[in-house]
């Protein structure tokens, strides 16, 4: 019978499909990577959903994220991924959790359940926790690392922690995850240079915050705020899908 994933259905098989359907992915950042993790995800037919994240959607994210229009300006950002996913599947189990993930509150989430964790938090000490957590309990995970200042799209790849190279955040992760004994871990990295965002106060967060008052989080208590683009958050967080997708169904290269 024809379905909405007839079409996947064809290459991956009726199989796999169901091991999709009956899978549970736990999205950590509904930003610009998170998102597109998430649309690509429910289309394929992941069958369930938990999504954490304590941001509302910012004028600032319509650039680059999916979820971000000017209708959902405003919103939290799991409650627009929710709906979205929602109206493209509305049979799909979704979680939402108004929160950052820190490792204060890691035990507030059932890993347990979790057939996938995808890390797409911005900061280390999160990623580290959220790292360590799948790992101890066995979760299969695979880790986002930098895609802000960045503008070649096409120098991401796939590969081991350890064997990942130019990018600064995954400099760090290698050497924080290596004091912790974490002896693999699947990422996605640019190899492209960092480039300096323009220092234009005119257009700076730092100073022109439009954040609603009272924000409990706001994107200037970062140090350094990156400049971003709509073609390379994006890739990678399809890619972070691809990777899951076929470790769920157990795909491997022809």
């Amino acid at each position: 019978m024809l379905t909405q994933f007839s079409r996947t259905e064809l290459l991956l098989g009726k199989e796999a499909m169901e091991k999709l359907a009956a899978s549970r992915v736990a999205v950590f950042g509904v930003g610009g990577v998170g998102g597109y993790v998430c649309e690509a995800l429910v289309r394929s037919g992941v069958g369930a959903f938990d999504l954490i994240d304590d941001d509302k959607v910012c004028l600032t994210n319509l650039n680059r994220q999916i979820i971000a229009t000017r209708s959902t300006v405003g919103k939290y950002k799991v409650d627009v991924m929710k709906e979205r996913i929602l109206d493209i599947n509305p049979d799909t189990d979704v979680r939402i959790h108004k929160c950052f993930f820190l490792p204060e509150n890691s035990s507030d989430f059932p890993f347990e359940e979790y057939d996938y964790v995808v890390d797409a938090v911005d900061t280390v000490t999160a990623k580290i926790e959220l790292i360590m957590k799948a790992k101890e309990l066995g979760v299969p995970v695979i880790s986002s690392m930098g895609a802000g200042n960045k503008l070649d799209a096409s120098r991401f790849q796939v590969a081991d922690i350890y064997k990942t190279k130019v990018c600064p955040l995954a400099k760090v992760m290698r050497r924080e995850l290596k004091k912790r004994g974490v002896k693999e871990l699947k990422v996605v990295y640019s190899e492209e240079e960092p480039i300096k965002p323009q220092e234009d106060m005119a257009i700076s967060c730092k100073t022109n915050c439009i954040c609603p008052p009272g924000a409990e989080h706001k994107c200037t208590e970062r140090r350094a705020i990156p400049g971003s683009v709509a073609f390379v958050p994006s890739v990678a967080g399809l890619i972070i899908a691809g990777e899951v997708v076929k470790d769920l169904c157990k795909i491997t290269k022809r």
